[in-house]
């Protein structure tokens, strides 16, 4: 097994030509090889030495990765002039602010961002450690060091041409003078270079001018983006061409809705370990495992056998909400069980302390566009206790195109700027503060709280835009307190929900 002494790491990330900020660099810890190659300095020097070597090291790859992320917020329109050629017009974005200089998004990244750019540099550096090149002779220096031809996280297969767009008008790409659309898929297959497929997904959502997250893993991809009609059909048509994804992808695996890149505050590509996070290795828990996937029909005729049976069907049956409450506050499927967990990673633990209440069931599950489904229900029948565990391909968002008006009422919730999406006019959620019927969630107003508050237009007007009393005496003490004062996110919304909830049999 080779040592970290015998590892050469090469950066897994790449800008376009001229951005002096992120040169390709190499990073190699041969040259912290202890063995005896000849005469050593002195103790204190070499310790001095691969110090400063190591501190050169991880000022590269943040440096980098400062470089990516403002890359990330890059905005650019075509301009023409009379006097000149056709020129670019560059600006960033991010924040829901514009910056026309570098000097800008420089500050702005530095001082709010540092967490995002710390983050980014820890997966660069993972991503390095899974590109390693063992090398069978010793290097004495860094100097030394042979540079590959090429870079060792390029696969041939991860780098495809982008959409010619030279023949589209940039307003047909970018305006948002009428709806655009927003897409949502996945897909679980091997990506033996996820580096590699991040780079190019950067590269072709910046192409095509969409906003969005996509998260990408050694088990597959997970997006959800904005833009133009135009856009997001040349996005499908990326996807479906490249060779990772043929056979695997297709066109019924995408969800749209009505939206367009003002949905997404920026673009966020990354690449984690899990492409939903379930807090489960995907190697303890695959995909491959996965229930029986229902087509939206089959689904839809199981729903009304199970509720046609009343408390007969319910004793053999669970129709189970594997989302988070705050999705299934504002629409759900009639008779479902709806977890009060706040976070998708919790399901694991609600799945353990709640075994009794499975055993011997048959199990339907339904989530959003099905992702979580596929690892929650491998992860159910792990557990061996279940009749047999099904769960509805394509999610709710398939559902409701085939059955606008089936089992599932209320809103549907999307991980975006418009919180939900509508396939009927039912309303099954209140206010938080009178009780009225209301579906629409905003952000609590008290920083820095990030929980979801129903408050109706009324409410809101008397002052209550928090998402609990104790987040607006916080919010008013913010309001009169000097500047720096600040506050955890912790409120009655946090400190009273049990976070893995034990149900009743």
């Amino acid at each position: 097994m080779p040592s970290c002494c015998d590892v050469e790491m090469t950066s897994s990330l790449s800008l376009p030509d001229g951005d002096n900020t992120a040169e390709f660099c190499i990073l190699t810890f041969a040259d912290l090889e202890l063995k005896d190659h000849g005469p050593s300095p002195p103790e204190g020097h070499l310790k001095a030495e691969l110090d400063a070597r190591a501190r050169k090291k991880y000022a590269c790859a943040k440096k980098k990765a400062f470089a990516l992320f403002v890359k990330a917020k890059e905005v650019v329109a075509d301009t023409c002039c009379p006097m000149s050629a056709c020129q670019r017009a560059i600006s960033w974005r991010c924040c829901q602010e514009t910056f026309k200089d570098l000097t800008g998004i420089h500050r702005h990244v530095s001082a709010l961002h540092s967490g995002d750019v710390g983050q980014q540099t820890s997966v660069i550096l993972k991503q390095m450690a899974r590109s390693v090149s063992v090398t069978s002779s010793p290097v004495s220096s860094a100097d030394e060091t042979s540079r590959p031809s090429r870079p060792l996280y390029r696969s041939q297969e991860m780098f495809q041409k982008l959409p010619d767009t030279s023949h589209i008008d940039i307003n047909e790409m970018t305006s948002d003078s009428e709806p655009g659309h927003v897409l949502l898929y996945y897909c679980y297959c091997e990506v033996a270079d996820p580096q590699g497929l991040c780079d190019w997904q950067k590269a072709l959502c910046q192409h095509l001018h969409l906003t969005g997250k996509v998260r990408i893993a050694s088990e597959g991809i997970n997006g959800t983006v904005g833009g133009s009609k135009m856009a997001a059909s040349l996005y499908v048509e990326a996807m479906l061409s490249h060779p990772l994804f043929k056979g695997i992808l297709t066109r019924e695996d995408f969800k749209t809705s009505a939206g367009g890149a003002h949905c997404f505050t920026d673009l966020r590509v990354g690449v984690f370990e899990e492409i939903v996070p379930m807090g489960i290795n995907p190697q303890k828990v695959s995909y491959k495992e996965t229930g029986i996937r229902l087509t939206p029909k089959e689904f839809h005729l199981e729903v009304e056998k199970y509720l046609s049976q009343g408390n007969k069907g319910q004793a053999d049956t669970i129709l189970l909400d594997c989302r988070n409450f705050y999705e299934s506050k504002i629409g759900h499927f009639q008779g479902s069980l709806a977890p009060d967990i706040r976070k998708f990673s919790y399901f694991p633990t609600y799945v353990d302390e709640n075994l009794d209440l499975f055993r011997g069931k048959r199990i339907l599950m339904y989530c959003t566009g099905g992702i979580r489904c596929e690892r929650g229900s491998a992860y159910l029948r792990s557990k061996g206790v279940c009749k047999g565990v099904y769960h509805l391909k394509g999610g709710i968002h398939k559902y409701l195109e085939e059955f606008p008006e089936g089992f599932y009422r209320g809103k549907l919730f999307v991980f975006d700027e418009r919180y939900s999406i509508s396939s009927n006019g039912d309303v099954i959620s209140a206010c938080r503060y009178c009780g009225m019927l209301w579906d629409q969630y905003r952000l609590c107003s008290t920083q820095p709280c990030r929980q979801l508050v129903l408050a109706c237009p009324q409410c809101q007007l008397k002052g209550f835009t928090a998402c609990c009393p104790l987040c607006q005496k916080k919010g008013l003490a913010l309001a009169s307190a000097p500047s720096g004062l600040s506050f955890k996110e912790e409120c009655e919304c946090t400190g009273t929900r049990r976070q893995v909830p034990v149900e009743r049999i």
